[in-house]
């Protein structure tokens, strides 16, 4: 790996393109060095994730009203829509955007924790689309897949955009943008380009993750993709971008991630060596917001101890800063203890996800999150009766630099009204790769057949996961036959017109 620091310049000082982030991602895309076998392995496993969480939203509002969009803009050849198949096929970028905010609405698949956070799953519905619309083959989809995972987790390694309070998306676009070039096979220069339009028109402030949270939070990574498309498309036919977009006296970094004197460390893999970031995310078995679901393990182990929870008097989750401030008490959302708050908000409340897990045994990504299920009287109760704290403990194991040390979890103490204290901490989640029972193929299969299963039914949940396995070896129409479709009914109620 190559350590490269990233920091504001004067416009007055030389600026070689060379010593540019944007430019190093650059090269590595136009060079990404062999896909070794394990990671060709996880990039099919993580296509079927992304499939698995979209075909179970399909019907849901944000996905429904995404593919309303999309459905105007057919082409050919053109990228399928998830759910309609070949009887959907749409421009790349509106195949990109209506994918994308039906893998995301479930908040369901892949994560990365650093100095940020990642959903690097977000990465594949674009690049697919493309894949798709250029004919393209599952030999050429792996690796650009292993590049914008590799790009959008060295970014997140490097550089803290939720101190600054700007979303995660930032980190994304450029991912994918990088991904699109290795998939296109296109010139350094060209990505060099498309990377930093990518970026500029995609940072934004995390409000969509703060407070009362809207449906934006599905359409968010999806709009980062759609956007990626485009600034591809517009480099393709030379046109130029903000240049240098990090690096620049008005660039990102002076201007707003920590001005002139702030230094950031972004590594990448060395020329030859090979995108390998993809084998230290993780996937996620709960729909739930990622630094709940051992939280989630950890409720379910500890609820046979704890029994009726009408006697709890008090439930304290001692973890880490990130936690407390983004999910937990320590926000400051009154809307984290709210009944009548979206699904959204409600997955991006531990305190609730704690007081159902705790009472249920269970996490379900309907079941859980119904309205009726956050306002029966006994979860009120109990969820108004846990709060976080941060421990200095569990933030320095959350920072922690060796990535087999670091911990996402919290100690739950609970407090009954006998005066009996019940606790007990887990530090990942079962499906960690560190976790009870670290997700494998096997796994990955498994939470395919129970989301897609009941929607697709059985035949054509069986055809997609055939396909998928054999992702290096699917030539174009294999890949474009990837993308299932599923029974009108599945696809959800009309929604309201738009303006086309």
């Amino acid at each position: 790996m190559v350590e490269y620091e990233v920091r504001a310049w004067r416009s007055a000082e030389p600026r070689p393109r060379g010593r540019e982030l944007a430019w190093h991602i650059a090269s590595l895309a136009a060079d990404p060095g062999p896909v070794a076998p394990e990671v060709a392995d996880l990039v099919a496993d993580r296509l079927l994730d992304d499939l698995a969480v979209a075909v179970a939203a399909l019907g849901r509002p944000a996905p429904a009203a995404a593919r309303a969009q999309a459905l105007p803009h057919r082409m050919a050849p053109g990228a399928p829509l998830i759910g309609l198949g070949t009887a959907g096929v749409v421009s790349p970028e509106w195949a990109a955007w209506a994918n994308g905010t039906a893998v995301r609405d479930l908040d369901m698949h892949d994560t990365y924790l650093a100095a940020d956070y990642a959903h690097p799953g977000d990465t594949i519905p674009p690049l697919l689309a493309v894949a798709h619309h250029a004919g393209l083959s599952g030999a050429a989809l792996v690796p650009a897949v292993a590049v914008a995972y590799e790009v959008q987790m060295a970014l997140v390694r490097g550089i803290c955009l939720h101190e600054h309070r700007i979303d995660h998306i930032a980190h994304l676009a450029p991912a994918v943008a990088a991904g699109l070039g290795t998939l296109l096979s296109l010139p350094a220069a060209t990505t060099y380009q498309a990377v930093q339009q990518a970026l500029h028109t995609t940072t934004t402030t995390r409000q969509s993750r703060k407070g009362a949270i809207s449906t934006w939070k599905a359409y968010a990574p999806a709009f980062a993709g759609k956007v990626a498309v485009e600034a591809v498309d517009r480099a393709m036919r030379g046109q130029t971008s903000p240049s240098p977009v990090w690096e620049g006296e008005d660039g990102v970094i002076a201007r707003l991630l920590g001005g002139f004197d702030a230094r950031h460390r972004v590594m990448l893999p060395a020329p030859g060596e090979g995108c390998r970031s993809i084998l230290d995310s993780y996937t996620k078995e709960h729909a739930a917001e990622y630094q709940a679901q051992a939280v989630i393990d950890l409720a379910r182990r500890l609820r046979p101890r704890v029994g009726d929870t009408a006697g709890v008097s008090e439930v304290v989750l001692h973890t880490s800063h990130h936690t407390h401030r983004v999910i937990g008490s320590g926000s400051g959302d009154p809307q984290k203890y709210d009944p009548a708050a979206g699904r959204e908000t409600l997955d991006h409340s531990v305190m609730y996800i704690a007081a159902v897990a705790l009472q249920d045994g269970e996490w379900h990504h309907e079941r859980s999150y119904a309205p009726e299920r956050a306002a029966r009287p006994d979860t009120l109760a109990l969820w108004r009766r846990i709060r976080t704290v941060e421990d200095p403990d569990w933030t320095a194991r959350y920072h922690h630099a060796d990535p087999a040390r670091r911990a996402f979890g919290a100690r739950m103490v609970v407090a009954m009204d006998d005066g009996t204290v019940i606790e007990d901490e887990m530090a990942v989640a079962d499906a960690h790769p560190r976790g009870a029972r670290p997700f494998d193929r096997a796994a990955y299969r498994a939470k395919w057949d129970a989301l897609a299963g009941p929607v697709l039914g059985a035949e054509e949940a069986e055809r997609v996961a055939g396909l998928v396995a054999d992702l290096p070896a699917l030539g174009a129409e294999d890949l474009r036959a990837v993308v299932p479709r599923a029974p009108a009914g599945a696809l959800g109620p009309a929604v309201p017109a738009g303006l086309w």
